[in-house]
């Protein structure tokens, strides 16, 4: 009978879902059990399938609809939240924070789209970040105030007791928490770091922010020491193919300790024969280890200015792992066959043991196809000329492939820095490629395609290196920025599915002109980003349908987890075991060297800000000549020929007037002159602040005038 009368109630709400009252309901399905009525109703809403309030209207539970987020930004009466799955940041009056922190993780409900772009309410969070953050502390007008680092647009008090021996300007570390009874944030000093004037103390700061791990624990160094002070016994040789006779080199910047890749090509009738040699990490890095589970833990090792933070310890990165020239080393060898045209005819993985014969440095390499080696340069690497030769011309072949089908060449900058012995940044400058480096950059791919390629056609569990296709948002707001620099849009407009070979067309026509880097920065962001994952769903950027990442264990996780897998995989060809085996272990391999992948490259790009505005506190007032890289609604982004990147208000502009078109350009409504992306402008430095890596240029008013 109950039941008889829930399927009425619930039948009649499906069909007029808006609220009615009991006795309205009574009427509509018609009940004269009043008793067995009310009985039904509040069974149904103790079971969450109805809704009563007070006045005893009856509705059907709204369907909660929320967006996984990540709290991004944060200033006093808002937030922004980017959704976990793509798409625009998303505006949160305070009011609707529910307390959500910088970095948390939250679910949106309320989401409202607007001219002024979508608006969402905190539901609930379902992941909260630390509540430790740094910054620099400030004091002034008796108040005591740290500005953070992070994506927290206002200064938050600072407890008194916590700063007694804190000095203005120095950068700190904070613990975060609200005052008893509000909801107004307060610090609490837990470390200090020193002047926050240094790029060095800075990146000290910044490498703790990101939770980035700088020391090892006993118990790995005791493994590492264990393994270091082994040798390659005959035990170890046995069922590995013996190249030690083979014309082997390793090619790395001179300062290069973690020799992790070497390489040996000859010429065959049918092409070419390559073989790239990677240290055998996975060999010394067991399942289950101390050492693996802190290099999974890791991720990848991180690059700055003044220092590297690996991955693996010294003794196995920079010792045992490493490829040094004259010495024994456990290897794990692509082979590769290729006709003339670069085509992949064959390819076989096969554990080895090498001895380079040359520890090739780029530079060098370099001097050597220039034809401008000196004759005891000739004579170093004379054990390994022959097979130089025939790899940088298979390289080429290579590359000219990777054109023809559609590969994107961007022009993207990356910058060198100078340290003087004190540490502080003395020069910036573009980081130039030679031959040697694109040459091994081809190689590299080559095997790392190979090896993408063997475990897709085995269906085995593994990490592939994935690009996807770019966002259609972010591709319409490229074709209005391609049209908008004079260019031809056009197999964008007219693509169901873009290509990599469309993005190539735009790079081609931007080529030479101002508009080149521009374009190139341009695609970059319009891009998904790379990732690893266990489904080979393809590489966008290097047009590959096959890829992965194989060739430097030393550094990445995945090139272990890979390593690990392809070993059991020659021991056995038997698929279920090793899906049993490996299948957990490749899931979690690529999603934790994801997010070791993102925290490494924001950590590097923080520092590389403060190493910038370094260097520039010693030029200011200078006069430079720039490109603007940049416009927004409030100004300009100028880089120099150095790299260094900085920005020029519109309101500098002495007696302009400047409306932004909202894409590439700001024309001043009184004189009609234009500021518009890849045009030059002649700027002085005026501000760097090396805590916050800004930089702050105003217009050359001194151009132009008579001397």
């Amino acid at each position: 009978m109950l039941e008889e009368i829930k399927r009425k109630i619930i039948k009649y709400m499906q069909a007029y879902p808006q609220s009615i009252t009991s006795r309205g309901l009574i009427k509509k399905i018609g009940i004269r059990d009043t008793k067995s009525f009310y009985r039904a109703l509040n069974q149904l809403r103790d079971e969450g399938a109805v809704e009563v309030n007070k006045k005893h209207s009856i509705r059907l539970p709204e369907e909660k609809k929320t967006v996984k987020a990540k709290i991004v930004s944060l200033s006093k009466g808002f937030a922004f939240a980017r959704p976990s799955d793509g798409g625009e940041d998303m505006f949160i009056h305070a009011d609707n924070l529910k307390k959500a922190f910088i970095g948390d993780t939250v679910l949106l409900k309320h989401v409202k789209q607007s001219p002024k772009g979508p608006s969402a309410y905190v539901d609930e969070i379902s992941e909260k970040s630390s509540r430790t953050i740094t910054g620099t502390l400030s004091r002034g007008r008796g108040l005591c105030e740290i500005v953070p680092d992070d994506a927290i647009r206002y200064h938050i008090p600072v407890e008194k007791s916590s700063a007694k021996n804190v000095r203005d300007g120095d950068k700190i570390q904070a613990e975060i928490f609200r005052a008893p009874r509000t909801s107004l944030l307060s610090a609490r000093i837990v470390k200090v770091y020193g002047k926050s004037s240094s790029a060095k103390i800075c990146a000290d700061a910044i490498i703790d922010q990101n939770g980035i791990r700088t020391r090892f624990p006993d118990e790995v160094l005791t493994e590492a020491r264990k393994i270091a002070a082994g040798t390659v016994t005959e035990e170890d040789l046995k069922g590995r193919l013996d190249l030690r006779d083979t014309s082997i080199c390793t090619i790395d910047g001179a300062d290069a300790k973690d020799l992790d890749d070497a390489i040996s090509v000859s010429r065959t009738k049918a092409g070419y024969k390559l073989g790239v040699h990677i240290a055998d990490v996975s060999h010394y890095v067991k399942e289950g280890s101390a050492i693996d589970a802190e290099a999974l833990e890791r991720g990848t090792s991180v690059y700055f200015a003044d220092r590297v933070i690996p991955m693996l310890p010294k003794e196995l990165s920079n010792g045992v792992c490493s490829l040094n020239a004259g010495e024994d080393k456990l290897t794990f060898s692509a082979i590769i066959e290729l006709d003339k045209e670069g085509e992949i005819l064959s390819y076989q993985f096969k554990k080895s043991v090498i001895r380079s014969k040359v520890r090739g440095v780029y530079s060098e390499v370099n001097q050597l196809f220039e034809k401008t080696a000196d004759a005891d340069l000739r004579k170093k690497y004379a054990p390994v000329t022959r097979s130089l030769n025939a790899a940088k011309e298979l390289a080429d072949i290579l590359k000219a492939r990777s054109v023809s089908n559609g590969t994107v060449d961007l022009d993207s900058t990356e910058s060198k820095f100078t340290l003087n012995e004190e540490g502080i940044c003395v020069n910036v400058e573009p980081r130039h490629t030679g031959i040697s480096e694109q040459m091994i950059e081809q190689l590299m791919i080559t095997a790392n395609q190979a090896a993408a390629k063997l475990a897709k056609a085995n269906a085995i569990p593994f990490v592939y290196r994935v690009h996807e296709q770019p966002n259609p948002e972010r591709v319409d707001n490229l074709v209005q920025l391609v049209g908008a620099l004079g260019l031809n849009p056009r197999r964008l407009k007219h693509s169901d599915e873009v290509t990599t070979a469309d993005f190539a067309d735009i790079m081609h026509q931007a080529e030479g002109t101002p508009a080149q880097k521009v374009i190139s920065h341009q695609l970059l962001r319009t891009m998904a980003k790379a990732r690893y994952d266990t489904n080979p769903i393809g590489h966008f950027g290097l047009a590959l349908a096959d890829y992965c990442h194989f060739t430097s264990p030393i550094r990445r996780y995945p090139d272990t987890a890979i390593h690990r897998i392809l070993s059991a995989m020659l021991e056995t060809k038997n698929r279920e075991e090793l899906n049993k085996r490996y299948l957990t272990f490749a899931n979690a391999a690529a999603s934790s060297s994801s997010t070791a992948e993102v925290r490494a490259m924001q950590a590097e790009r923080s520092a590389e800000d403060c190493y910038m505005a370094e260097y520039m506190t010693q030029h200011i007032g200078e006069r430079y000549t720039g490109i603007i890289s940049g416009v927004t609604q409030r100004g300009v982004f100028v880089e120099l020929p150095s790299s260094v990147e900085g920005f020029v208000p519109v309101d500098s502009f002495e007696g302009a007037r400047f409306r932004f078109d909202g894409i590439i350009t700001q024309v001043d409504e009184n004189t009609g002159r234009k500021l518009t992306i890849g045009q030059e402008l002649a700027i002085q430095v005026v501000a760097a602040d090396v805590a916050s890596g800004r930089i702050d240029f105003i217009p050359d008013t001194s151009v132009g005038e008579e001397p």
